[in-house]
């Protein structure tokens, strides 16, 4: 069209070009509401990140179903994997030196940070300390203690980068005797200083490390523990199967493995957490009435409870 003067009329143009513009504004900003953001590196690192240590079985995956209900990101490591989808599992023996601590760097570095180291990797045996064989000991020491120092060695940048937590499974086995679960308690009582110095060391970079202590639990740990027979223990035989038995009735009847995934939960989540806690009022009186007697009695005590002489 032309205007009076003989030039183009551009009104109606120009109208027509913002209705189109204002259209494509539109339609753009509907596509952008309707899509929803690819997860890219920095909604995954803003994402809470546990790693645990021993989370295909027993406490351990009990503590990871709860934290994936609270919107964790959660990883495992250990030697099977965890089953279920939402958690991604990286393959590594206590056992053997360095590949825990190599799983939990590829961890860190996936996530970029963790918020929540746990570990809950474990081994029991039933054996008196005349015939414990090396690799037996030697083996529960690696899994239980060994192991836990190269997997929180690993993990301690990673907890700076967030101000994280850890927690430390031991049991009340690590403060008083188990008969003939010597290194198992002896494993336990070392896992418990461990958290006490880390948490002197990392304490000035946001990190408090603890470590928590179970009382009894039914979980299939009782029943991967290794006994020693009768050929094995020779005279202490009779007092190894009663003192295992009782050992047994003990976990099997005592605490859901859910309790104490929530008292992991609720340690970690503490602005001030104790470094050495038990799990329960019960075992928390059972661990301080033991260290206000004298040993003797408590001594006397774990011999009548696991029917010694």
């Amino acid at each position: 069209m032309y205007n009076s003067r003989g030039g183009v009329h551009t009104s109606g143009m120009e109208t027509e070009g913002k209705s189109a513009k204002k259209r494509e504004e539109t339609r753009a900003v509907k596509h952008e509401v309707s899509t929803p953001p690819k997860e890219n590196e920095h909604t995954m690192s803003a994402r809470r990140i546990a790693v645990i240590v021993g989370a295909s079985s027993g406490i351990g995956r009990e503590t990871a179903l709860r934290l994936l209900a609270r919107g964790y990101r959660v990883y495992n490591i250990s030697r099977t994997p965890f089953k279920g989808e939402r958690v991604k599992t990286i393959a590594a023996d206590a056992a053997i030196e360095g590949e825990v601590e190599a799983a939990v760097k590829e961890a860190g570095e996936d996530a970029g940070a963790i918020d929540l180291f746990v570990y809950s990797a474990g081994f029991s045996m039933a054996a008196p300390i005349e015939h414990a064989k090396s690799g037996d000991y030697r083996y529960l020491f690696e899994v239980n203690y060994f192991g836990a120092v190269e997997a929180l060695r690993a993990a301690a940048p990673y907890l700076k980068r967030r101000g994280g937590r850890a927690v430390l499974v031991g049991s009340l086995g690590g403060d008083m005797p188990i008969p003939y679960d010597s290194f198992y308690s002896s494993s336990k009582a070392a896992l418990e200083m461990l958290a006490r110095e880390a948490d002197l060391e990392l304490r000035p970079y946001g990190v408090r490390v603890s470590a928590l202590l179970p009382g009894g639990t039914a979980t299939d740990f009782t029943y991967a523990r290794r006994i020693y027979s009768e050929e094995e223990s020779l005279t202490y035989a009779p007092s190894v199967k009663k003192a295992s038995a009782a050992l047994a009735n003990m976990e099997q009847g005592g605490m859901n493995p859910s309790l104490v995934a929530e008292a992991v939960i609720k340690l970690a989540a503490r602005p001030n957490p104790p470094t050495v806690s038990a799990v329960g009022g019960k075992n928390n009186l059972v661990r301080y009435v033991s260290k206000m007697l004298p040993e003797r009695v408590t001594d006397w005590f774990v011999r009548k409870k696991f029917n010694q002489r």
